[in-house]
């Protein structure tokens, strides 16, 4: 028995044996023993039987019990798009070659020490996984061209822009990876693709951060001063040294030379990996030395014992001043085109 039209989850828990068809070639098989599986049937281009006519092949996408309806769809165009390229997908499965979503979680495994943290490793294969791996994922890395390129980048190329961007950028490191391991030759397809500028040119418009005005600045500080608190230092501190967030928080007493005034932050927690050095004013010191009695790990401890404060402590003092929270990022203030230099200006020459 053969059936045809799209399949439902409902349906295929109740066919009998035989060959259920879903189209585009995709079919779930029902043997008498009850055993059922999903295969794809393709025409390879450029194949023929021995009788002159074209090649028909079945390649098998896995057991039923193990594959849902959805995951056969998603892995059956991958089929089909390597035999119109001549690719027989049964040989092409038992080659040496690995498959891109292979090559892609070997290289996310081997640079996870390099990234500067967990989140930003999860992002990029993240990326991948959503809108590569359902569509070249499971094909040769050696097969990959231009097209399967474009047929990635194209559908968000001008919706979802930056995406895009980050997705060509990460797939050209798979292979690169891939060529200098001999799976594949020639330029990368990725780079081939910019290079022919057939993508369209997407205008993107700035968005700025929301940021206090310059005026408003000097009764903001004065209001941070008048706080007996923790978040209260740690935002003056962020103030006074145009420092990132996560750069304040995370500073530890080792850092402090009070000697020469001078705090380095190390290379590790600066967004450019360099060592970073401020010299300590004043105000700066009036802040932090009352807080060496609590001989905390950290110089703005939090509420748990040696442990830092949260960003979240001072993104609630800036609500009421219609601050946002910038993760990892300075203290937005709008001083008219004044450098970081300048903003003890803006806070009244404090």
């Amino acid at each position: 028995m053969v059936l045809s039209g799209k399949l439902t989850k409902k349906v295929v828990e109740n066919l009998g044996a035989g060959r259920h068809g879903d189209g585009n070639g995709l079919y779930l098989v029902d043997d008498p023993s009850g055993a059922r599986r999903w295969i794809v049937r393709v025409v390879v281009k450029g194949q023929k039987i021995k009788k002159g006519a074209p090649l028909r092949t079945d390649y098998g996408l896995g057991g039923a019990d193990i594959v849902t309806i959805n995951q056969a769809r998603e892995r059956a165009p991958e089929c089909r798009r390597m035999a119109k390229q001549g690719l027989n997908p049964r040989f092409n499965v038992t080659r040496e070659i690995p498959a891109f979503e292979e090559v892609a979680q070997q290289v996310h495994i081997e640079r996870l020490p390099t990234w500067k943290n967990a989140k930003h490793g999860q992002q990029w294969i993240k990326t991948l996984r959503d809108y590569a791996f359902p569509k070249i994922g499971r094909m040769p890395i050696d097969s990959i061209d231009q097209p399967e390129v474009m047929m990635c980048l194209a559908p968000i190329w001008t919706e979802k822009h930056e995406t895009a961007k980050r997705l060509a950028q990460r797939m050209k490191v798979v292979l690169d990876v891939t060529c200098s391991k001999g799976f594949r030759s020639g330029e990368n397809p990725v780079t081939l693709v910019k290079e022919a500028q057939v993508l369209p040119r997407v205008k993107i418009k700035v968005k700025h951060h929301k940021a206090m005005m310059w005026q408003d600045v000097p009764a903001f500080y004065s209001d941070l001063v008048s706080r007996n608190a923790m978040a209260a230092n740690a935002l003056r501190f962020t103030c006074l040294t145009g420092s990132r967030t996560a750069e304040v928080l995370k500073m530890q007493w080792e850092e402090l030379d009070f000697d020469t005034g001078i705090w380095t932050c190390p290379a590790e927690r600066m967004k450019g990996y360099e060592e970073h050095r401020v010299p300590l004013t004043a105000q700066m010191l009036e802040i932090i030395e009352p807080l060496k009695t609590l001989k905390s790990d950290f110089v703005f401890e939090g509420q748990k014992r040696n442990q830092p404060l949260s960003n979240m402590a001072m993104l609630m003092l800036l609500r009421p001043y219609g601050g946002r929270r910038r993760h990892r990022t300075r203290l937005s203030i709008d001083v008219q085109g004044l450098g970081v230099r300048d903003w003890k200006w803006a806070l009244g020459g404090c």
